[in-house]
């Protein structure tokens, strides 16, 4: 199907999965978050925009922040003149997560269904090594593919060693280089935009985010500023927002994040070869400090593995709420979070047994 043939809906990531949940609800429209603007949304069907709020029983009825919609979201709706109702968020493929500020023990959205994410980090006084990993063990864990971004190349003194570095942590994860000198970025981003495609640009404020999108879209579609004094970045994005992008698919910019704590990490893949040393250790429950027969330890003395890097595992391994839980626990508490995402096993039952039908 040519992509003016597509539905509206097709046209920002609908797939046949999304349709058919739908039918669970024949009372309500399918729609997809494409805005949020503190506790306002603005959804899109298959006919057109609409602004949206979630309905009395939705707010009644949800327990924890994460059971919200965000940007991406698709949910099921009703629509009154130009105004919807949302009363139903589907079952989500991904869903890219931080800790809520001063809210105790409870998760905030950022974006979800989120096939690809960008996470930002430019080359200047931003660079961080220890936010990368951070944003590489969230994304890991939300389901997406993190693709690492580094920006304003043209400010720093020695690409060569960040790279380097950035490479030596990345888990195998793409790395894009830019410049604001480049006339045309598109080509290092074309392999990831496609039609169903959903992109994510996370990173923290004025890392040239909302600069990039800009330059993908062919318009200034966001605002901009210029760097601030101090090199430390200005806070342009105040909400989440969803855009179709003529390379194919759609992308999401979000506020920039200063700190995202890890609520939920993978950190298999972002330390992998740090978990393979602690399988070597005497003890299996070597907590990699003093114990004797450390293999962690022994490497860090070899000069093998960086101190700062076993420093901060541990510091995403305390945040995280899968700590102390072994693997099968950790999927058991995953498996938990989606069904609450989808109004619960009661859900989930019906949802399979209609499937099993159709076969």
């Amino acid at each position: 199907m040519e992509d003016n043939e597509l539905k509206q809906l097709q046209k920002y990531g609908a797939t046949e999965r999304f349709y058919t949940e739908s039918k669970l609800y024949p009372d309500y429209q399918l729609a997809r978050v494409i805005a949020q603007y503190r506790g306002k949304y603005k959804v899109i069907t298959d006919q057109q925009e609409f602004f949206a709020e979630i309905s009395g029983k939705f707010r009644y009825t949800t327990e924890e922040l994460v059971q919200f919609p965000t940007v991406g979201d698709f949910v099921m709706v009703t629509v009154e003149k130009e105004f919807a109702s949302i009363h139903q968020v589907l079952t989500r493929k991904s869903l890219f997560l931080r800790k809520a500020v001063g809210v105790s023990n409870q998760s905030q959205t950022v974006a979800a269904n989120i096939d690809t994410v960008f996470l930002c980090m430019s080359l200047n006084k931003n660079f961080n090594l220890n936010r990368m990993e951070r944003y590489l063990s969230i994304a890991w864990d939300s389901g997406a593919t993190p693709v690492i971004v580094l920006t304003k190349s043209d400010l720093c003194e020695d690409l060569s060693e960040r790279i380097s570095q950035i490479e030596s942590i990345s888990c195998f994860s793409d790395i894009i280089v830019t410049s604001m000198f480049e006339d045309d970025i598109s080509a290092k981003f074309l392999s990831y935009f496609s039609k169903n495609q959903t992109c994510a640009f996370i990173g923290s404020s004025g890392v040239g985010k909302s600069t990039l999108i800009n330059r993908l879209l062919g318009v200034n579609t966001i605002a901009t500023q210029e760097i601030a004094k101090g090199d430390k970045g200005r806070h342009t994005t105040t909400g989440r927002e969803m855009f179709l992008c003529p390379l194919g698919g759609v992308v999401i910019d979000t506020p920039g994040m200063r700190e995202m704590g890890a609520d939920s990490t993978d950190l298999s893949k972002t330390f992998s070869e740090l978990e393979s040393l602690a399988y070597q250790c005497k003890f299996r429950n070597c907590t990699h400090t003093n114990e004797p027969g450390c293999a962690v330890l022994a490497a860090i003395e070899r000069g093998e593995l960086d101190i700062r890097r076993l420093e901060n595992y541990r510091k995403l391994q305390h945040e995280s709420s899968y700590d102390g839980l072994n693997s099968k626990e950790i999927e058991i508490k995953k498996c938990e979070r989606m069904f609450k995402d989808v109004g619960g096993m009661k859900n989930v039952r019906r949802y399979a047994k209609e499937q099993r039908k159709r076969k």
